[in-house]
């Protein structure tokens, strides 16, 4: 397939033009123009650039890419290792931010749903990011938090509200660094909000709201998305594509 072809797919795809995002969405740095073997993963991590580069991927598509606003524009130290090994290898690095977080089936929240057995009802917060359902059968706080260690391999921080014995039904949820829609989750009635990240103030709004809040890891809850694509790819493109994985505790 032709790099331009699989660019357009892609861009198509996941809808990124709808976006406003903190890093650019698409090709970040080209590389052959004949794709042949993809490697998807979370992070253009050098772990990951290195794989592709050992398995002979000539692109990866990632949902962390190399450039994020705000951040430094000096290619220096890790940043330059990381690009020279790309360009040295001609490998097209693709990154997907908030569009691999949302898309309704390709996406990091609706791969986390389907993974739980969760039911999504409907989407909130910024650009739509948040999804909020429920679980055919209601849990303890401390079933829950199993039932996640057990199937993102991370046990999850649980922050309880005053009724530690509440069971939990209703939920919303959203991947990665989202513990800041933990309010604009509080008015749609569900018993606990779930993301990758805490911050001090997720502590006490859980508890004096009544909402029970998980923590469950940043990578852990940004797998999906990655997984999805590299099987979407290889299903619809006929492309060799795998995904891999190198574990963060984030």
């Amino acid at each position: 397939m032709d790099r331009n072809e699989l660019a357009r797919l892609l861009d198509t795809v996941l809808e990124s033009a709808k976006f406003e995002d903190y890093s650019p969405n698409g090709l970040q740095v080209e590389g052959q123009k004949d794709v042949r073997r993809v490697l998807t993963g979370v992070t253009a991590s050098q772990a990951l650039i290195d794989e592709a580069i050992r398995i002979g991927a000539d692109t990866l598509v990632v949902h962390h890419g190399l450039f994020w606003r705000g951040e430094s524009s000096r290619v220096t130290g890790y940043r330059k290792e990381r690009l020279a090994a790309l360009l040295r290898h001609e490998v097209n690095l693709f990154a997907y931010h908030l569009p691999l977080d949302a898309h309704s089936f390709l996406g990091n929240n609706a791969g986390w749903a389907a993974a739980m057995g969760w039911r999504a009802l409907g989407r909130f917060g910024r650009q739509s990011l948040g999804f909020y359902g429920e679980q055919e059968t209601p849990c303890t706080l401390a079933e829950l938090a199993a039932r996640l260690a057990k199937t993102l391999r991370q046990t999850p921080l649980v922050i309880a509200p005053k009724e530690e014995t509440m069971m939990i039904r209703r939920l919303a949820w959203c991947s990665g660094g989202a513990q800041g829609l933990l309010e604009e989750a509080l008015p749609l009635g569900v018993d606990a909000y779930l993301s990758g990240e805490i911050s001090e103030q997720t502590t006490h709004i859980a508890k004096e709201s009544g909402v029970a809040y998980f923590a469950c890891g940043h990578h852990a809850t940004e797998r999906f998305g990655a997984q999805n694509l590299a099987l979407w790819l290889a299903r619809e493109t006929g492309l060799k594509a795998s995904f891999a994985d190198f574990p963060n505790p984030a």
